[in-house]
């Protein structure tokens, strides 16, 4: 059998070839009543759909594809640059990091995010409580999360505007508690913190450190990582971990 990109049968969705039907002296045709599925639509940027329709479609498109649903909008992201994958290197190695020195936590790389019928997202990093711990995220049954991450980090450059007003308003309203942006072309990081239902944007502090208020020894340092410079941004989380704070940290997630 012949398939198409999708994985579905090529001439899916065709109408079925009549059956012929051989009697005396004559030869008749009878309608197949053979149903063959309908290809799902590609998804587009800009369509508009719940979470559940985006899923199956996403699910359906080539395994190379990426989009995102936020608000009930689909976005389809632009190829991402060499220094996108630089910086996401340094991050990534940051979180997971922590990860390692921190059990009852764990760092996630462009995971599918569900949150609510309106969204699901693919963040750059997620930084999570596991539920064992007391954490609030769950895998729903074919393995995706669901529910809003303690921590979500994305690096944005043409993706900018979408980081920092959608994505802001779709990670706000589902309570993720934290989430960082790395803004490439202004070359700044900013900080979020939700409180009272809302994000506060925090300042950098005057030795350079933004310090996390969810994880604790979980800190960066913001011009070291616009730097490139790995070493340093090691360095300042190492100090963190090596904190009376985060053993408490520890202590209480093993306790739970």
């Amino acid at each position: 059998m012949t398939l198409s990109h999708r994985g579905l049968p090529v001439g899916a969705g065709l109408p079925a070839k009549p059956l012929l039907y051989k009697g005396k002296g004559h030869m008749a045709t009878v309608p197949s009543t053979i149903q063959r599925p309908l290809p799902l639509p590609l998804l587009e940027s800009g369509d508009h759909l719940d979470q559940a329709t985006f899923h199956a479609r996403y699910l359906a498109m080539p395994e190379a594809f990426r989009a995102e649903l936020i608000g009930g909008v689909v976005f389809v992201p632009s190829p991402l640059s060499w220094g996108h994958g630089l910086h996401h290197t340094i991050v990534m190695t940051w979180l997971g990091n922590y990860w390692i020195a921190t059990p009852g936590t764990q760092s996630g790389d462009n995971t599918t995010t569900i949150l609510g019928e309106s969204n699901e997202l693919q963040p750059d990093g997620v930084l999570i409580i596991t539920p064992e711990a007391g954490g609030r995220t769950r895998l729903s049954d074919d393995g995706y999360t669901t529910g809003a991450p303690e921590l979500v980090i994305e690096i944005a450059s043409s993706s900018a505007s979408i980081d920092l007003h959608a994505k802001r308003r779709a990670y706000e309203q589902a309570g993720v508690l934290e989430y960082v942006v790395v803004v490439l072309r202004q070359r700044l990081v900013r900080w979020f913190v939700w409180q009272a239902g809302a994000y506060q944007d925090i300042a950098v502090e005057a030795d350079g450190m933004f310090r996390s208020r969810v994880f604790p020894g979980l800190w960066l340092h913001a011009e070291a990582l616009l730097q490139l410079d790995g070493a340093t941004v090691m360095a300042a989380l190492q100090q963190g971990l090596a904190t009376p704070e985060h053993q408490a940290f520890v202590q209480r997630l093993q306790g739970h």
